[in-house]
């Protein structure tokens, strides 16, 4: 069942133009730093510092699928705990170009292993900073890489002058917003839906 619900999800939409520089990443990390204290906005809604991952999330207008995908496999309490986490968190445009069909059959309750798997995929143990990225991958000769939640790696490079995040089932993702600090840990808004291996 899986393999047939993942091979429903075609590489070629998952694989998208849109871009945050690593000039940008690390700009957005150095406002971050200066005042964690400081309160973000995505999608023009208020994400307070001082309130957990899904309170936040809740507020996000661009992140409505996200949500539904999080409480249908029942991470709210794990992403309301102290963690820290950091979540690269897919916008409703980037599950837009998954097909509807699989994005309805991943929220179904008997398929809620194979929802996990792709939810604790998007999640890095740890509070990670854009400039904790940009000095991985410079460190990396190009290339850096984070171990998931799920237990497989993200792996990040330049794109020209663009952070890409690569999954390992062949998609991939940029990050449009760094740094939006939460409670217990920073969200980092991407513009794909991030699949592990298959």
């Amino acid at each position: 069942m899986k393999k047939i619900l993942f091979a429903a999800l075609p590489i070629a939409a998952l694989t998208l133009a849109g871009c945050a520089t690593m000039d940008t990443m690390a700009d957005s990390s150095k406002s971050a730093s200066a005042s964690a204290s400081e309160t973000a906005y995505v999608g023009g809604a208020a994400m307070y510092p001082n309130r957990t991952i899904v309170q936040n999330a809740v507020e996000s207008p661009i992140h409505t699928t996200l949500v539904k995908a999080v409480q249908a496999a029942g991470l709210v309490d794990t992403l309301n705990s102290a963690g820290p986490f950091t979540v690269f968190a897919p916008t409703d445009e980037a599950f837009g170009r998954v097909p509807s069909a699989t994005v309805n059959t991943l929220l179904m309750p008997e398929n809620k292993a194979a929802l996990t798997k792709v939810l604790t995929y998007h999640v890095v143990p740890g509070r990670i900073t854009a400039a904790d990225i940009v000095a991985k991958i410079k460190a990396g000769g190009g290339k850096a890489t984070f171990t998931t939640v799920e237990g497989e790696t993200l792996t990040f490079h330049m794109d020209g002058s663009a952070v890409m995040i690569m999954g390992m089932g062949g998609s991939s993702a940029y990050v449009t917003q760094a740094d939006v600090m939460q409670s217990n840990g920073v969200i980092h808004v991407v513009n794909g839906v991030l699949l592990p291996s298959m």
